[in-house]
């Protein structure tokens, strides 16, 4: 569990303040007088701020140190006081610039020597040199910890931007594929409706055939084209290759070539197969070859099991192994996108998918994607909530 930071200034704060009561009751033995409530008072108002050194840090140095000056013109032992400024200096110093910092550090060295100077029986020597260390040793750790501060978020930025471009290539190639599926539906429509024409006065059932194939494949087209352009969010001119989209229909090939890769993969199909959209079966083609993918890559010697289950109004898919997997988090660190392309697949046709490291051991990917017309509509209408 993490814990809150101005929480943790709090328990700082309070242990400084128990430090500071155990020494200051050590004062008669180090030959100084017993500290009186006043001075009690003292040393709570130079430690106990410390617990908003984050929130107001310049503040909280300015009210130790002036309260540190009070308590030693009145005569009590400096020792006692001296925690609570070096921390607000080190503060300051990983929050604040160099210049502010060094301000802060001349201050806190001006302090000392003041210390030395209404303290009988100092050496001098050892003031200033003590007045010099120890205001540079906390700048120089303040300042590591604010570029190192500085570093790390810029390091998160630089990620984040990373993942953007990444979900973004993953978009434009999935709409590429999709471009393909449209493409084939307009050569069924052009085919179908010059054989329309053409049977038009002669054969009226094959012309009435033909526009119901028309009207199921510019429907199915049409649903494609809303989400290709939910994934490109631009007016991008794709141009398709020429090679067909891959479907259900070559799952079995490809599972073959991942077999002939040395790993053994059990196929198993269940319920009754039916006609599916070409984008639904592009979609779980292509995330069975890329968790396929990543059992050979990442998991040698593991098998593997596809189980793939036609249901009432949905699809499912299960590809899991029996190695060591791929952890997503460093998969992601490495910059791949399988992940990232199966998760934006996912959500295309308005499915859910689990990627993870199995409890039983190994690793699994789990989709399911709705295929009735009414998840279809969903599937659109969250591709259009991502438009710009």
């Amino acid at each position: 569990m993490r814990i809150h930071p101005l929480a943790a200034d709090g328990l700082i704060a309070v242990g400084l303040t128990t430090v500071a009561i155990l020494l200051g009751r050590e004062a008669v033995a180090q030959g100084w007088s017993a500290l009186d409530p006043l001075a009690w008072v003292l040393v709570l108002l130079a430690t106990l701020p410390l617990a908003l050194r984050t929130k107001a840090p310049v503040t909280v140095f300015a009210f130790v140190h002036a309260v540190g000056v009070l308590y030693i013109g009145l005569g009590y032992w400096p020792v006692v006081v001296t925690f609570g400024p070096m921390l607000a200096v080190y503060t300051v110093a990983s929050v604040r610039p160099a210049r502010t910092t060094g301000v802060c550090a001349a201050v806190m060295a001006a302090v000392w020597v003041y210390a030395g100077l209404v303290t009988h029986g100092s050496s001098m020597a050892s003031v200033l040199a003590q007045a010099i260390a120890y205001p540079l040793v906390f700048w120089w750790f303040g300042h590591i910890a604010r570029r190192t501060a500085e570093l790390s978020r810029r390091l998160r930025a630089e990620q984040a931007e990373r993942a953007r471009r990444e979900v973004a290539e993953e978009r434009v190639r999935i709409a590429r594929e999709l471009h393909d599926v449209v493409a084939h539906h307009m050569a069924v429509i052009n085919v179908q409706a010059g054989l329309a024409r053409f049977v038009f006065t002669s054969d009226a059932p094959t012309a009435r055939e033909a526009l119901d194939t028309i009207a199921g494949a510019s429907g199915e087209a049409l649903e494609e084209l809303r989400r290709m352009l939910g994934l490109l969010r631009a007016d991008d001119a794709l141009a398709a290759d020429g090679a067909p989209a891959p479907g259900l229909g070559q799952l079995a090939e490809m599972v073959d070539r991942v077999r002939a890769g040395g790993v053994p993969v059990d196929l198993r199909v269940t319920g009754e197969p039916r006609p599916l959209p070409p984008g639904v079966q592009l979609c779980l083609y292509r995330i069975v070859q890329e968790a396929l993918t990543n059992v050979l890559k990442h998991a040698p010697g593991a098998s593997a099991t596809v189980e793939l289950a036609y249901r009432a109004g949905e699809m499912t898919v299960s590809v899991t192994d029996d190695g060591e997997g791929v952890d997503p988090d460093r998969k992601r660190e490495r910059g791949g996108h399988g992940l990232i392309g199966m998760r934006e697949r996912a959500k295309l046709y308005g499915g859910t998918i689990a990627v993870g490291p199995r409890s039983e051991g190994g690793f699994g990917v789990h989709l399911t994607l709705p295929t009735s017309a009414q998840a279809a509509r969903r599937g659109d209408a969250d591709a259009d909530d991502r438009q710009p």
